[in-house]
């Protein structure tokens, strides 16, 4: 199954579609990681509570058994508020959407990477719809995303429908820069977090060593056989950074999609394709672009 099915997905992704229609078979990942131990971050105490309910988090201040720090995530509860939200998925629909894979919808504003070739060009990136601009607004805000500039802006629909889930994985460290920013619109769900113990040639990790940080990177082995839960309510604002962008690989289960789910993903460069770095050249016509809005 290399080629790209009529759903959009291809080699190992699948959807609900794909998986009657061609007899694949999925693992149920829910029910492998719930053998392990499961923490669910409160935002309110910046700590891990035991437990596998996103709702958990709810009980703050009244919550059961031991927590645990866990570093390198921040959010923002009510990011947006219900008008803005209303009024920004009205926008959203008027734009076309394409097929993605895993049961997604996308629409992608950004330039082109090859990651295996660690090659970037322009392509169409002309900068993002004007519709959109107050939330890059909004960043300035943000403590956490002192002169983020957003080089991609990614609309992702997650439709409960098709099964629609995206895997564990880590973000390109070749490119994408060391704040992985998600405004989740429309949607209460989930972001898993599970170790990553393997190779940093995966994902193009053995990138990070190479620039220098803007932020905590303190860099420790994770618990191995944990998972920690990180709720994303409607409306809220999400930034992964440090040990929870370069130690945990991040997914979101078919089983936490349960409504209609839509979320924003920025993305910025990596130091390197920054002022004063060493690719700055090759990046420059691509951050003119990126303080458009259309």
């Amino acid at each position: 199954m290399e080629t790209v099915r009529p759903c959009g997905c291809k080699g190992i992704r699948s959807c609900l579609i794909c998986e009657e229609q061609f007899n694949i078979k999925k693992l149920n990942l829910k029910e492998k990681l719930q053998e392990k131990s499961s923490y669910v971050y409160c935002p309110h105490c910046d700590k891990a509570w035991p437990g596998w309910d996103m709702e958990l988090y709810k009980q703050h201040p009244h919550h059961d058994g031991q927590a645990i720090d866990y570093p390198g995530v921040f959010i923002q509860l009510d990011f947006l508020s219900t008008e803005e939200t209303s009024t920004l998925i009205k926008l959203l629909d008027e734009l076309p959407w394409e097929p993605s894979q895993s049961g997604r919808r996308k629409q992608n504003f950004g330039p082109k990477c090859n990651f295996k070739k660690r090659k970037l060009r322009l392509g169409t990136f002309n900068g993002f719809p004007k519709t959109t601009e107050f939330i890059q607004k909004k960043f300035n805000e943000v403590p956490i995303l002192n002169n983020f500039q957003t080089v991609e802006q990614c609309t992702l629909e997650y439709n409960p429908k098709r099964g629609a889930s995206i895997d564990p994985h880590i973000d390109d460290c070749w490119i994408w820069g060391e704040r992985i920013v998600t405004v989740n619109v429309l949607g209460d769900s989930v972001l898993t977090m599970t170790p990553y113990t393997k190779s940093n040639k995966c994902y193009n990790l053995d990138c990070v060593e190479d620039y220098s940080s803007k932020v905590d990177m303190k860099v420790e082995q994770p618990q191995e056989d944990i998972v920690v839960r990180l709720p994303m309510p409607a409306k809220s604002l999400m930034v992964l950074y440090g040990i929870a962008r370069y130690n945990w690989e991040h997914s979101v289960l078919r089983e936490d999609v349960t409504t209609r789910r839509v979320c924003l993903a920025y993305r910025e460069l990596t130091p390197p394709y920054l002022k004063n770095g060493k690719h700055e050249k090759e990046a420059s016509e691509i951050l003119e672009k990126a303080i458009n809005f259309w």
